[in-house]
């Protein structure tokens, strides 16, 4: 039985939007995330003897009629289709063109069915089911159903994590319990070789070509912003095992010739030090030599982040969000201000270069707030940075708080990003408009990034190293477009990194 993987298209005329991302958009640096979780599920689809197919629209820039083409082409019994909040109207027509054509089943996945299943259904009843939260063994179930030939509502039933329609009522199964042996799932990176071109992605933050993969599921922590910890993964922590991990990383460097970095793509890598400390051991017990970076909290202490150093790590991707701690408490981040000084202080002597992450617009969030998010930014002067107003999902407690307090300028989710595919500020209160919190993000990106000693730290740094160079370039040029716009006094909505 044939199955399509599909990362519908989007926005392609303004750049490569990326669907996976934890703010969906299409980004001022140009980064652009992998279809990890679609790739996940295709590879264990494949393993399961299923002929699949994965096609990546945004990541060629494909048409629609493309994209249509090649689906008639295939002639699948069923097509996984990604989704997000800002595309959703756009991922639901592309579901309707394909039923039409293939007469297949549609299965929606992501964040957004997964929080409004029901809802996503009722836009197009071409849409035949949708599959919550993490979906591998929800489709490999659902495909076996299809392929059996007779599909049952007694077997569409029995498939935890499907929400379907049949005939005009749509059931809601029970939860899926998340899956807790990840060992026992294919290397994505084998399903990147196989099916995609690594060379279609893009982190601005990391030596370019790169791979990205997991180690593990799930985030312990509950700040109120956080997408998929709230709709997609949940809190708990699940690992893969260290040899496993570190099986796969000896596979890419062996299956990706030209690799210069591997991004770990876990909620917050280190936020075990005793497993972050295996980690890095069994990387120095192989003797593996290779740069990645990670997320992580601002709260590793000096001692690990020297022996992940000596294993490789580069960079660390670091959501500071405010330097104000009434609106770290306010979003529940868990963390002191204090202890964010301490970690770049700790970060720097480990030489550990840090990408901070900063979201304003959060419950309590004022004028002054802003401007001491700013100056804290300013000393703690991460390697880059990037300023955003906070971005609300539906399924996140920061999604209902700015609904029930009346906040959203719009409950039109294609207004979610501005015509150029960019974030779109939603949120609006007395006090502190969507307008202001762009301008501020936009003045903020443009005096950090040109600052004479930060220009000049740039232009060492990549003369120093020619990959840092490379990647430093690739950002700076996408990147400048939108600083020199601002130089023009255009102050547009829409504002990423």
């Amino acid at each position: 039985m044939k199955i399509l993987f599909l990362n519908p298209p989007f926005m392609s005329e303004h750049g490569k939007f990326s669907r996976e991302q934890r703010s969906p958009a299409v980004t001022k640096s140009g980064t652009f995330y992998y279809p990890m979780w679609l790739c996940y599920a295709a590879g264990l689809l494949e393993k399961n003897g299923f002929d699949i197919k994965i096609i990546d629209a945004p990541a060629k820039k494909m048409t629609f009629d493309e994209v249509l083409s090649l689906a008639e082409e295939f002639s699948p019994a069923l097509t996984v289709i990604d989704t997000s909040t800002p595309s959703i109207h756009n991922d639901v027509d592309v579901a309707a063109k394909i039923k039409k054509i293939t007469d297949g089943f549609m299965l929606l996945v992501g964040t957004h069915p997964s929080a409004l299943p029901e809802e996503t259904l009722k836009m197009n009843a071409s849409v035949d089911a949708v599959a919550r939260r993490e979906y591998e063994f929800t489709v490999l179930e659902l495909a076996s159903v299809l392929h059996k030939g007779e599909v049952s509502l007694q077997a569409l039933m029995a498939i935890d994590g499907l929400t379907f329609r049949r005939g005009n009522e749509i059931f809601h199964n029970s939860e899926r319990e998340f899956a807790e042996d990840i060992d026992s799932l294919p290397f994505v990176s084998e399903v990147y070789r196989k099916h995609i071109d690594y060379h279609d992605y893009f982190y601005a933050h990391s030596q370019y070509p790169i791979v990205t993969l997991i180690t593990g599921r799930g985030c312990p922590h509950h700040c109120v912003y956080c997408l998929y910890p709230q709709t997609f993964n949940g809190h708990k922590l699940r690992y893969r095992s260290i040899k496993n991990v570190v099986d796969e990383i000896e596979y890419c460097l062996k299956n990706f010739p030209d690799l210069k970095e591997i991004m770990f793509e876990d909620d917050t890598l280190t936020v075990n030090k005793k497993r972050a400390t295996e980690f890095a051991e069994e990387i120095l017990r192989r003797g593996l030599r290779f740069k990645w970076s990670a997320n992580s909290r601002a709260d590793v202490d000096l001692e690990t982040m020297i022996l992940l150093k000596k294993a490789g790590a580069r960079l660390f991707c670091v959501g500071i969000e405010s330097g104000d701690q009434s609106i770290l408490d306010s979003m529940k981040k868990n963390l002191r201000v204090e202890r964010i000084r301490q970690f770049f202080k700790d970060a720097r002597q480990a030489g550990i270069l840090i990408h901070g992450c900063f979201l304003v617009g959060n419950p309590g969030e004022t004028k002054e707030t802003l401007n001491t998010t700013l100056d804290f930014a300013l000393k703690l002067n991460p390697d880059t940075a990037q300023f955003f107003p906070i971005m609300v999902y539906p399924g996140t407690n920061a999604y209902n708080w700015a609904r029930e307090n009346r906040y959203l300028t719009t409950e039109d989710f294609r207004e979610w990003l501005s015509p150029e595919g960019l974030h779109n500020c939603v949120i609006s209160r007395p006090g502190l408009s969507d307008k202001e919190l762009v301008s501020f993000c936009d003045e903020a990106r443009k005096k950090f990034y040109t600052r004479p000693s930060y220009i000049a730290k740039k232009l060492i740094q990549g003369l120093s190293n020619p990959q840092e160079l490379k990647r430093l370039s690739k950002g700076a040029i996408t990147l400048s477009k939108h600083l020199l716009k601002l130089s023009g006094g255009k102050h547009r909505q829409g504002c990423n990194y």
